[in-house]
């Protein structure tokens, strides 16, 4: 059997290519949309895809299942569980909807669907047999169900699908799968989960790829929970303190359930000369997008230009600035060549994105403006009508400057009328990457913004600087907390620093 884990670190991303080499099959799980890796992976093994499987209706980015299900001319496998509100749309018609039991067969290997709820109603994971050594379960393809140290949250039907409190019976329906289904395998059996580290489907989830049963039963947050048999504590601690839920993930659910339109081979960008790029930019034709660091945008930038700093996280920024339903004009990129364009595309279009059409690789020409930046020292005397603080909700919380409000990057985008139309915002995050992001969109927006230079760790550097802590705020009101909604914590481990 052949076993390759796909990981994404842009969105803390894991898909699977499991298949038999003797029968020169292959299944892939959870892919994303950009699916030429997929294919080209099946070829050097000498493997053809025969099948796609998806766990569940993803949040966080754009499935690829349908796109590489119709490139691969191959079977496509979804979730018939969940009840008819978690029931994928009309374009997955032809595809194959499995029950709790349903197995795929690849040669020697049998690979089970088993229902999984309380991340979403509808979740499925797959136990893997390798039937060429072993007549039973070695691995687990867990989905969003069980991470590394943490499992999925049970709370974004709520933060993003406009549901009402079905956190709650999640959660119970969480606690049962783990009890029920995930701790009645043996030890031995993998962990194969479709998320790591940085990733906001959880709030404890472990930098390592792979796990295995025995080592999440023994040491889990929640595994003292399920021997105790304590389903309310189990619910308490999992609900509290989860990560800011991104705004495209309304987008992103919405799109997966009723079938992502399917890109196909994708158009050859143009590449755009500086006179080209004046033009279109003047005729508002187009977006700019300035991919290089804060450090190098803050000497000089394209006005009303999306800064989204890559390749590295190029879909997980871009997905925070730029709506693709909401904004019709299409991008072009600042990157070094073609292939660099490309790349960003890529990323692009696993959060929806479709919409670049070019690219330049400079900027001479063009007329630059420098963004409007304040030092920390001389933030007091500065007249402004918000600081505004768009870090995690659980770094604000550890520590923020004194009379800032907080509302999440991820977030901001759908609470610009929370924001002061009047005056001038200060923007930061912790060392100014997310600020940059934001403050990019929000000028675009029409609102006067100013960047704080070195962002909150700059100012935490002065002498005199007194962070405000969780406890000190304990009760207040704030921007960033919408009435009735508990505050989100962000996720306790990143991979790749700040985003």
């Amino acid at each position: 059997m052949l076993l390759k884990q796909i990981y994404d670190e842009d969105l803390a991303h894991a898909s699977y290519l499991i298949g038999c080499q003797a029968a020169g099959e292959a299944i892939v799980v959870d892919p994303r949309r950009d699916v030429d890796e997929y294919l080209d992976l099946a070829r050097a093994n000498g493997m053809t895809i025969t099948a796609v499987a998806e766990t569940h209706i993803h949040a966080d980015y754009l499935s690829g299942s349908r796109e590489l299900a119709t490139r691969a001319g191959s079977a496509l496998f979804v979730s018939d569980e969940g009840g008819p509100d978690w029931t994928y749309g009309p374009a997955f018609d032809d595809a194959v909807r499995m029950k709790d039991g349903c197995v795929i067969i690849l040669g020697n290997v049998l690979v089970k669907a088993v229902h999984t709820p309380g991340h979403t109603p509808e979740h499925m994971s797959f136990l893997v047999t390798d039937g060429a050594q072993a007549d039973a379960p070695g691995f687990i393809l867990t989905g969003d169900f069980v991470f590394v140290g943490d499992v999925g949250r049970p709370d974004l039907l709520d933060e993003v699908a406009g549901h009402v409190d079905t956190r709650f019976p999640g959660a119970k329906d969480l606690f049962a799968s783990l009890r029920d289904r995930f701790l009645s395998l043996p030890d031995y059996v993998q962990v194969l989960p479709a998320h790591g580290a940085g990733s906001a489907c959880g709030k404890a989830l472990g930098a390592i790829p792979t796990s295995t049963v025995g080592y999440e039963r023994a040491f889990s947050w929640w595994s003292e929970y399920l021997r105790n048999d304590d389903e309310q504590g189990f619910v308490d601690e999992l609900l509290q303190g989860q990560p800011d839920a991104p705004f495209y993930f309304a987008r992103m659910k919405a799109q997966n359930k009723n079938g992502p339109v399917i890109i196909g081979a994708p158009p050859a960008l143009i590449e755009y000369s500086p006179e080209e790029l004046a033009a279109a930019l003047s005729r508002d034709e187009v977006i700019f997008v300035d991919t290089r660091h804060n450090r190098e945008v803050h000497r000089g930038a394209v006005e009303r230009s999306l800064n989204i700093p890559g390749p590295a996280k190029t879909a997980s920024y871009g997905a925070w600035v730029y709506d693709p339903e909401a904004e019709h004009r299409p991008l072009v990129l600042l990157a070094h060549d073609r292939r660099e364009a490309e790349s960003q595309r890529d990323h692009l279009c696993r959060v929806g994105i479709d919409s670049v059409v070019g690219y330049a690789t400079g900027l001479e020409g063009l007329e630059l403006t420098t963004p409007k930046t304040i030092a920390p020292q001389d933030l007091d005397g500065f007249e402004h009508s918000l600081l505004l603080d768009v870090r995690n909700a659980t770094e604000y919380a550890d520590g923020h400057i004194p009379g800032a409000d907080h509302i999440s990057g991820a977030r901001v985008l759908r609470s610009l009328d929370r924001l002061p139309h009047d005056g001038t915002i200060v923007a930061y995050c912790q060392s100014g990457v997310r600020s940059s992001v934001v403050a990019s969109a929000l000028r675009r927006s029409g609102l006067d913004i100013t960047e704080l230079e070195g962002s909150y760790l700059g100012w935490a550097a002065l002498p005199s600087s007194i962070p405000v802590t969780g406890l000190a705020m304990a009760g207040a009101e704030r921007v960033g907390h919408a009435a009735g909604q508990p505050d989100q914590g962000a996720s306790r481990s990143m991979r790749g620093g700040e985003r």
